[in-house]
């Protein structure tokens, strides 16, 4: 039973020491819970720096060593956007070989260069002069074809310079590996590749060029006459020059 304060006060006076309950304890604080160690964030891998390929390897490698290599090669930042690489086709011998610009989108998934609307174009345009891209038949009647890339530009965009030199140990061998009478450049990178000019086409179109001493004959991208409807008779004009030289008689 409580003292009241009053008797407490007469107790304290009479030397009586009273007993007091002992004040309740504080409820300690709830323990702060002590946060988890972040996991640790692994910075990405670093992209895999691009390897050229050495000129001097890629001139010594036959048609399958040489299909291999372009399709495994990471020379440049292209190789992480392609679908696939785009090697070429065409007979192995053949008479005429025509080089183009840089893959698009079609010929990306397809893995075959010139398809689409500009592949359509081109094959009327061989076939005026009885030539095909067959792989087999005779040499005299069929074209090998290539791009100056072998990987697609992302959206279609100008091929750089340095993509143009890593690739170009590729369309060097399929050059000297064909061996063809003529050379058809078609469209300006394909030009600035072989002939190493940054003129216009409407300048350089009309006479017969060198690359290695093989004769050489430049005119319109089929992409570029499918824009420009006056300049096709003028690329046959050029198709017709390329035939003179390559000893194929041409088809009215």
């Amino acid at each position: 039973m409580p003292w009241t304060e009053r008797q407490a006060t007469l107790l304290r006076a009479m030397g009586v020491r009273l007993w007091q309950p002992p004040a309740a304890a504080e409820p300690a604080p709830p323990p702060v819970p002590t946060p988890a160690p972040a996991p640790a964030v692994r910075a990405p891998a670093p992209a895999a720096a691009p390897v050229p390929v050495p000129a001097s390897a890629v001139a010594r490698l036959d048609w399958p060593a040489l299909r291999e290599a372009v399709a495994g090669c990471r020379a440049c930042g292209l190789c992480e956007t392609r679908t696939q690489t785009v090697f070429g086709v065409g007979h192995a011998q053949a008479r005429w070989m025509v080089v183009g610009e840089a893959p698009g989108e079609q010929e990306d998934l397809q893995g075959e260069p010139f398809v689409g609307a500009s592949g359509q174009l081109l094959d009327a345009m061989l076939r005026a002069l009885q030539l095909s891209r067959a792989e087999d038949g005779d040499p005299a009647q069929r074209v090998y074809i290539a791009n100056t890339l072998k990987c697609r530009p992302p959206r279609n965009r100008n091929p750089a310079p340095d993509e143009l030199a890593r690739c170009e140990p590729f369309l060097v061998r399929q050059i000297e590996l064909v061996r063809p009478r003529v050379i058809l450049a078609m469209g300006r990178f394909a030009v600035q590749a072989l002939l190493r000019s940054s003129e216009p086409i409407g300048k350089l179109r009309g006479r017969v060029h060198r690359y290695q001493g093989v004769p050489l004959v430049v005119t319109y991208h089929p992409a570029y006459l499918l824009r420009s409807l006056p300049d096709k008779a003028r690329a046959w004009d050029d198709l017709c020059l390329a035939a003179s030289v390559a000893d194929v008689e041409p088809t009215q």
